[in-house]
């Protein structure tokens, strides 16, 4: 009886003859923070609301969206915590055999493009007046034309497409609860415009005559623009780019013909740290629904079971990321109270082994908002936190992280803290006490740490907004200092993307060097996938950089993303054809050879290739564990263990 309700005899156990919400998702039921339909359904039932959840419904007929009959307020739709194309397809479109969302992690279970699927569903179920609202990444990243990687084209707003009369974007806990209380009042939910974080359709063809004189709304191309022209689209993200943050966000507004707009409201104010630390302490059961069990549950628990939200919000800024678009760039933190209260529940859980997996968020060392002008001023428009460098009025100080990860550390029952979910290391040099690094090195890391400097060559970084190489060889030059300084051997596992737009095989020759001058060999390498929302997927679909207007080289040849790819793992057997023929290509012929430099044999050495590398190294790291500069790899791998 805990567990919101996920079937029709559950609900009539609670006394109910119907829901106020019914809560679709794409994803089992999780009862979990982790889980975005756990805190929306916990949230509304703080308030008072009887919600039940739909997880994972059969959509190939109206059937399973009828099981709790109509609900007294409306339904609430997501995908689940993952775009359910970026769920079901690799970047080189290839069907994934798994999701780790679903129970005993089998795929299959949800359609492509879940939120539209479900909503038309609903519709054929109960009409058009039921009020339907769509949230989660799936729809906050589509909110308004955008470009789909999938069917390369720009799409509608999902808005239009999903058939629903709202759309919550962003984290939804204060729209979600004044959307609710709306209804409840007995407004129709084709009334409700004013909530912030959320968007709308207005057809009523009077929309740009009644908006006359706003001066806090902006009218973005039109959406047959950005579908026609490059550049249209270019300066419209540009001008979204540029409006998502609560205190200098104004209206926006998209026209799709036919007297029809997409109205987007200003963002919605983040939580306060009550409100956030209320929300991480609702009653969860913190597993999935016993419903899995005979499926061995739902493998996406497991990362998360023994780790703690920290902080919500980024002001990295990274291109690729889409945290701006959806999480925002100011950083809300939780009390260090409430998270030794988590704390102390993993603790008590059975199969708690001592060792809490991580204290983080979006970037595990942002406690604070990146300056105190953001408290009151908001976000730049025009200016990032940390890129090109980091800003005069960074406010660098991991005093209250260090602090809260002291105490954490000090539980008894824990025997280690670790941070898994990424550092931001030129945040960190930022810093000038080395105070964090010191207590990072000694205290929270088992061997391996893990960063994502994402590529060396400065021209890619730019795209990416990434500090330069020099600053990623400075912090990988003091991380080793402070392990020869407390005689601990401890290792970087760098990521990469490749093919990223920007890079062109002259600079994957480049990552490709550098790997090999520092023994490097990634684990992971990503190819640059363009999801909805990211500057780095504005640049592939349009060639320009939307804040800037310049050009930038988009690496769209499938042999060239190959040769790309194949150049970071160079040492394997499989990629040598590959990676001669980018050497040769970019003009590095001096890289095939036998010598200390090269990165691959001649084809009459192949054979003697295969025979080496069945004896070489693996290693996911600096093998070697040097300083920048090294040249040799020499030495064993050291497991991850945490």
């Amino acid at each position: 009886m805990a567990f919101l309700p996920v079937t029709a005899e559950e609900m009539k156990q609670r006394g109910w003859d119907r829901p106020d919400f019914v809560l679709v998702t794409g994803d089992a039921y999780v009862d979990h923070p982790s889980f975005g339909t756990a805190i929306i359904g916990r949230l509304l039932e703080r308030y008072g609301y009887k919600v039940a959840i739909l997880p994972q419904p059969d959509w190939r007929s109206d059937r399973d969206f009828r099981r709790f009959g109509r609900p007294r307020l409306g339904f609430l739709v997501n995908s689940g915590n993952v775009d359910s194309m970026v769920n079901h397809y690799s970047v080189f479109r290839h069907r994934r055999r798994t999701d780790s969302y679903s129970p005993g992690g089998k795929a299959g279970r949800r359609p492509d493009r879940a939120v539209i699927v479900y909503c038309n569903r609903i519709r054929e179920a109960f009409g058009r007046d039921v009020p339907v609202i769509i949230g989660g990444i799936e729809a906050s990243l589509r909110r308004l034309g955008h470009y789909d990687y999938w069917d390369d084209r720009v799409r509608n707003s999902i808005l239009l497409d999903a058939q629903a009369d709202l759309l919550i974007y962003g984290m939804g806990e204060h729209p979600v609860t004044e959307i609710a209380e709306a209804l409840e009042a007995g407004l129709a939910v084709r009334d409700i415009t004013w909530i912030r974080g959320t968007v709308y359709k207005d057809d009523s063809g009077q929309f740009r005559e009644a908006a006359a004189g706003d001066e806090n709304l902006v009218f973005l191309p039109d959406f047959q623009e950005i579908k026609s022209s490059k550049t249209a689209y270019a300066e419209s993200f540009r001008i979204q780019y540029r409006n998502t943050d609560p205190v200098t966000a104004c209206r926006l507004a998209e026209y799709y013909g036919k007297g029809v707009y997409v109205v987007q409201n200003p963002p919605a104010e983040p939580l306060t740290e009550t409100e956030l630390d209320d929300v991480y302490e609702l009653p969860y059961e913190r597993t999935w629904h016993p419903v899995y069990d005979a499926e061995g549950g739902v493998p996406a628990i497991r990362e998360v079971q023994f780790s703690l939200t920290s902080v919500r919000g980024c002001f990295g800024g990274c291109s690729f990321c889409a945290l701006t678009f959806h999480q925002g760039r100011r950083v809300q933190a939780r009390s260090r109270e409430s998270l030794v209260r988590e704390a102390k529940l993993l603790i008590a859980d059975p199969d708690f082994k001592g060792y809490i997996h991580d204290v983080g968020g979006p970037t595990a060392n942002f406690r604070r908002p990146a300056c105190k002008k953001q408290i009151e001023h908001g976000v730049c428009r025009n200016r990032d936190c940390l890129y090109p460098s980091p800003c005069r009025n960074l406010d660098a100080d991991h005093t209250e992280y260090i602090e809260l990860l002291r105490t954490l550390r000090a539980l008894p029952g824990v025997k280690k803290v670790f941070i898994r979910s990424g550092i931001r290391y030129d945040y960190l040099l930022a810093d000038r006490s080395r105070a964090f690094l010191r207590e990072l090195c000694r205290y929270h890391i088992s061997g391996e740490l893990k960063v994502a400097p994402e590529h060396i060559s400065d021209p890619v970084l730019r795209r990416m907004h990434k500090p330069p190489r020099r600053v990623f060889e400075q912090f990988w030059d003091l991380f080793q200092r402070e392990n020869e300084r407390i005689g601990q051997k401890q290792y970087l596992i760098p990521y990469f993307i490749s093919s990223h737009p920007g890079s062109t095989l002259q600079d994957a020759v480049e990552l490709a060097v550098f790997l090999k001058q520092h023994g490097f060999v990634p684990d992971q390498v990503q190819d640059f996938y363009p999801t909805p929302a990211t500057l780095s997927t504005c640049m592939y679909y349009t060639g320009l950089d939307p804040l800037t207007g310049e050009e930038v080289y988009i690496p769209k040849d499938p042999e060239e993303k190959q040769m790309q790819r194949a150049l970071l793992h160079f040492n394997k057997p499989e990629n040598a054809d590959l990676v001669r023929k980018a050497l040769r290509k970019a003009g590095r012929e001096d890289l095939i050879g036998f010598g200390p430099g090269a990165l691959v044999p001649p084809e009459h050495g192949a054979a003697q290739n295969r025979r080496r590398a069945s004896t070489g190294r693996t290693a996911g790291r600096s093998s070697r564990g040097g300083r920048p500069g090294a040249s040799k790899a020499s030495g064993k791998r050291k497991k991850d263990r945490s």
